[in-house]
């Protein structure tokens, strides 16, 4: 399977509280520095779950680019149209975590380092991938270039579609995913109930989708059935990759033809584990 989208560094610190004007807060331990970046989670997750995948990505060419790109072979993730560009910075990652598990990112993503349409159609068309797995906030034009190019049999997008693509998008999914604030974006409104948000989206075009619902599970709708697969509790401790770590799960267990449902609660489960093991953005 191909994921597409994108690659950068996670720069982690753990704080006992978030930061307030005027004020320092001091990390409660020592920042922690590894690969990140939507598309390489997932792909990590997928391998982890013991799909084989590729990462139709780019960085720059400095440290923390070879640091991606050598992480990725240790993974034992396809690197072949994994790109380090010359004389452009990898973009970063700051993620605060705070005692309850909750993260808060920022994101400084050089717009040289975002994929381009010719990097995805000549990536598309030499990768035999029987599923793709798209970021829908890239660049419009890399957007469309994996919707027009892409030979999969099960095409899969993630996140809120890129303003001038809007909703459309979605029309040519097999499987849309995305978390209950991106499904609020979205849908212009906030359900209570994610199933509600999962049959809505649906709605939109994409032949299922899941809405994840954080510690309550996650929600799908299909033609076939509508319903919320809950999470067991935790305590959590860092949330950070959760969400890709659910849809890296849930790609690799399709790839093994489980049925929908089924797959989602083995990809709740995986990610439950995740937040409750994770520690320091590890």
């Amino acid at each position: 399977m191909a994921f597409v989208g994108r690659a950068n560094i996670d720069i982690t610190v753990r704080i006992p509280q978030r930061p307030v004007p005027g004020r320092t807060t001091f990390a409660s331990s020592p920042a922690t520095t590894t690969p990140g970046g939507k598309s390489l989670n997932q792909a990590m997750a997928a391998r982890r779950a013991g799909a084989r995948t590729s990462l139709i990505s780019t960085a720059g060419d400095d440290q923390w680019g070879t640091f991606l790109h050598q992480a990725l072979i240790d993974a034992a993730v396809d690197v072949s149209h994994f790109h380090l560009l010359p004389t452009t910075p990898t973009g970063i990652a700051i993620i605060e975590v705070t005692p309850d598990g909750e993260n808060y990112i920022v994101l400084a993503r050089p717009p040289a380092t975002e994929l381009t349409a010719a990097h995805v159609r000549t990536a598309l068309h030499q990768l035999p991938a029987p599923i793709v797995i798209t970021q829908l906030d890239l660049q419009p034009d890399a957007v469309h270039a994996v919707l027009d190019h892409h030979r999969a049999s099960t095409l899969i997008g993630n996140l809120v579609p890129h303003p001038t693509l809007g909703t459309n998008a979605l029309g040519a999914l097999d499987l849309f995913v995305s978390n209950e604030t991106e499904a609020a974006t979205i849908l212009g409104h906030h359900h209570t109930d994610p199933s509600v948000a999962a049959q809505e989206l649906r709605k939109l075009g994409p032949r299922a989708a899941v809405v994840t619902a954080g510690a309550r599970g996650a929600a799908y709708s299909s033609p076939d059935h509508t319903a919320l697969v809950p999470a067991p509790h935790i305590d959590a401790i860092n949330t950070t990759g959760a969400g890709d770590t659910f849809l890296g799960t849930l790609t690799a267990e399709l790839a093994r033809r489980t049925p929908l449902p089924h797959a989602i609660a083995q990809s709740v489960a995986t990610a439950t584990t995740h937040v409750s093991t994770t520690r320091r953005g590890q």
